[in-house]
């Protein structure tokens, strides 16, 4: 599929309305407290959408989404790219000073709220100019009554000025709504960054780019069908999240189940597949690496639902996807994807699975192993990735500088580094800026951490370099160990011996320190930069 098959005039929200002829009486959606059909979901979303309009919302204007997962965020998201404005999908677990700067750098007019996050909101209403209204959702505004602040988020506060509650805002209503004649590259949605460095990148994508990635990926790669039922532990506030989730499902006419509670307990997550029995499962390395920790998962939850599991965000080391396989007998689909290209554009396949690579190029997706100066490296050789596609935003908002390093005309800089080994298979070698370069040689952290995460004692782990006494940069391992096992001396020594028995000597770490977590962004991802910052 590509972007011409699309007509002039497209409005993503066709992405829902295209199940209606056929499937209006089909279970769209099945959260801890409701169940609804498509019929049911366009009604909503459509009220949300007239809503918007009625707040005087006008056409490219930005709405701001800060919900748990819920039937009131996809109709608000899907409502307001009805009616051609852009939805900004924020991070409930944002502080008031990250919500403030996204919110005034996308002068968002009008922000959807959870009532558990008021008092952040409450907090930073002088600071963002342009917003004009804040509808709550929440047991005393309407809607997720059963979300409370199990993701994490704050909870009290009080309603501000110019407030409506969810059910208040919708009940007068029509549950039918014109959709805005768009074009198919206007800007339908808006993401910003996880921040792993650096203030968060705001990235914007046009209404095209979800078709295409649901047909290119989640058809061409997952095999994703109507019989399907999807469920993610990323939160629909992440691309990952919203592509596997709601985009790729409703694209096919399948269901999506949704979690407000918090995917960092990994009972959490086997509870509602055990409860709602989806085929395909979405999760974070980390999100398997914690479910493999629950003593006995097996046989406490019911998984025999679930016909193939997805990884993405980080890249899945092969004795972790060893060990699913052997636990569970499900095959896990890693990959990588960015919110710059929507989502993931290079894959493991079923049927074609080498664990620990992230798999083969696929159709619409062209990509390149460049050096620091753009030129095309050797087979075998490590290199810059870089990707082409229709799917991929054209520029960071408001940042002129970092657009200009990311995308290069067609081609589209990922900041990840990879080689290709002789069948094709693409390996992950870490971020451009974890590389590591000791004794004049370059070595991969994610190397090192597969090797560790090989060991029983290891349940996850992160590589960074460090500078020792001479200046001169080695690799410092940071341990998460499984439960039982003791940190000391003793353990660092069998696990710096393991390195040596399974790597060459150089790529050891030289020091191992032994922590109860790592820290992440909200995605699972690992925040390597804080760890570079831990004082010897």
């Amino acid at each position: 599929m590509r972007a011409s098959d699309l007509p002039l005039s497209y409005n993503a929200v066709d992405i829902v309305e295209r199940n209606l002829p056929q499937r209006a009486d089909k279970t769209a959606l099945l959260t801890a407290d409701r169940e609804v059909t498509f019929g049911q979901l366009q009604a909503e979303l459509n009220r949300a959408g007239n809503a918007l309009r009625g707040s005087g919302l006008r056409q490219g204007e930005c709405v701001a989404i800060a919900l748990p997962d819920s039937v009131e965020w996809v109709s608000a998201y899907f409502g307001a790219i009805k009616i051609g404005a852009v939805a900004l999908s924020l991070n409930t677990l944002l502080t008031p000073g990250e919500f403030a700067y996204m919110l005034r750098d996308a002068r968002a007019r009008i922000a959807i709220v959870h009532e558990s996050l008021l008092r952040k909101m409450a907090d930073i209403r002088g600071q963002v100019p342009s917003l004009r209204q804040v509808v709550v959702v929440g047991a005393s505004g309407g809607g997720a009554s059963d979300a409370g602040t199990s993701d994490g988020s704050e909870s009290g506060g009080e309603q501000t000025d110019g407030d409506i509650s969810w059910d208040a805002w919708l009940a007068e209503q029509p549950g039918h709504c014109a959709a805005a004649t768009t074009h198919r590259e206007d800007i339908c949605c808006l993401n910003y960054s996880s921040g792993t460095t650096g203030e968060p990148k705001g990235i914007l994508h046009a209404h095209k780019d979800l078709p295409l990635t649901a047909a290119l990926w989640g058809v061409g790669v997952l095999g994703l069908t109507e019989s399907d039922r999807t469920f993610a532990a990323a939160k629909l506030f992440f691309t990952f999240g919203t592509g596997g989730n709601l985009i790729f499902p409703f694209y096919v006419g399948a269901s999506a189940v949704l979690l407000a509670g918090s995917p960092r307990v990994a009972a959490n997550v086997l509870e509602t597949v055990d409860r709602f029995k989806p085929t395909i499962l979405y999760n974070a390395p980390t999100g398997y690496a914690m479910t493999l920790a629950v003593d006995g998962f097996q046989e406490k939850y019911d998984l025999s639902s679930l016909r193939l599991c997805v990884s993405a965000g980080e890249a899945l080391p092969a004795p972790l996807w060893e060990r699913w396989k052997d636990a569970t007998g499900l095959d896990i689909i890693d990959g990588i994807g960015s919110t710059e290209n929507y989502h993931i554009f290079l894959s493991n396949r079923p049927g074609d699975i080498r664990p620990g690579s992230s798999g083969k190029p696929f159709s619409g997706y062209e990509l390149r192993l460049v050096d620091d100066d753009g030129t095309d490296v050797p087979a075998g050789d490590v290199g810059n990735l870089w990707v082409k596609s229709e799917t991929a935003s054209l520029s960071y908002l408001h940042c002129f500088d970092r657009s200009r390093a990311t995308f290069r005309g067609e081609w589209l800089v990922t900041g990840d580094k990879y080689r290709i080994d002789e069948d094709g298979y693409y390996w992950h070698a870490g971020r451009s800026d974890d590389m590591l370069k000791v004794g004049g040689i370059w070595v991969s952290p994610v190397e090192v951490e597969s090797t560790l995460i090989a060991h029983d004692a290891v349940l996850e782990c992160a590589v960074v370099g460090e500078r020792d006494q001479a200046n001169l940069v080695k690799p410092t391992a940071f341990v998460v160990l499984t439960e039982g096992q003791e940190p000391g001396d003793a353990m660092a020594e069998t696990l710096t011996a393991h390195c040596f028995a399974n790597m060459a000597g150089y790529k050891r770490p030289r020091r191992i320190v032994f922590v109860a977590e790592l820290p992440k962004t909200a995605t699972g991802k690992i925040q390597r930069y804080k760890l570079r910052s831990e004082p010897e």
